[in-house]
């Protein structure tokens, strides 16, 4: 297989994964719970799902190689009855590639470092902005008119996206706010080495919202970045 048909087998992959909104929480429950794992019946309950919809994405994820599992028996007659617990593979996260090739991604890096910071970084949020608003389109066949959904089920949508491209997103509440989450940066350390890409990130989430939210009505802003030696990369809305 080529490179590029790896690469585009392994994105779909990614994708059949973590597009589905309830999927994506399933996940992150069963990693939240570290080595003690999650069963059927308690990622059930925590979701508010049906036992045999919990189990479908848990061993959708676990024939991805997201999960592992183990069996062990519940006390409470008999021999007692054996019961799948699902627990995250180590680390099965950093294993996703890096959507553009590195060369392109460091020359473009470097080109950003020659211009000034403020010119480099809006350049790189305009990108970022337009490659947003395709991925809005994408997602939904079309764009959808603006106002058509709450601001927090729009940020939900945009989570939802960059996890299926690699960015390990995830959306909560804060200080009556709202933010996302990204514990897996695509870029690796490209970013590091050049952290005004990271306002390609934040003009994915700007252009995104622009077709699922009326994006002019709120601010947009990096909150914290790894490239800039924070534990983690979040965008604040």
């Amino acid at each position: 297989m080529s490179a590029s048909a790896s690469f585009t087998a392994t994105v779909s992959a990614i994708t059949d994964a973590f597009g589905d909104p309830t999927r994506r929480r399933v996940y992150l429950l069963v990693r939240e719970a570290g080595d003690v794992g999650l069963t059927t019946a308690s990622v059930a309950e925590q979701v508010g799902v049906h036992p045999n919809v919990a189990r479908h994405h848990l061993e959708k994820l676990s024939a991805g190689g997201y999960l592992e599992v183990s069996t062990a028996r519940v006390d409470g007659g008999g021999a007692g009855r054996p019961s799948k617990r699902y627990r995250a593979v180590a680390d099965r996260l950093t294993e996703f590639p890096v959507r553009s090739d590195d060369l392109v991604l460091s020359l473009l890096g470097r080109a950003l470092d020659r211009l000034p910071a403020d010119e480099a970084e809006r350049l790189a949020e305009e990108v970022g902005t337009e490659y947003g608003r395709a991925m809005a389109v994408g997602l939904n066949g079309e764009a959808l008119e603006q106002g058509h959904r709450s601001l927090r089920a729009a940020i939900q949508a945009v989570a939802d996206a960059l996890t299926a491209h690699g960015f390990a997103a995830h959306a909560e509440n804060r200080n009556d706010g709202l933010r996302i989450i990204n514990t897996h940066c695509p870029f690796g350390d490209v970013a590091t080495d050049h952290p005004v890409i990271c306002a390609v990130d934040r003009g994915m989430v700007r252009g995104m919202l622009g077709a699922l939210y009326d994006a002019d009505s709120v601010d947009v802003v990096t909150e914290a970045s790894v490239a800039r030696g924070d534990t983690f990369c979040s965008t604040s809305v």
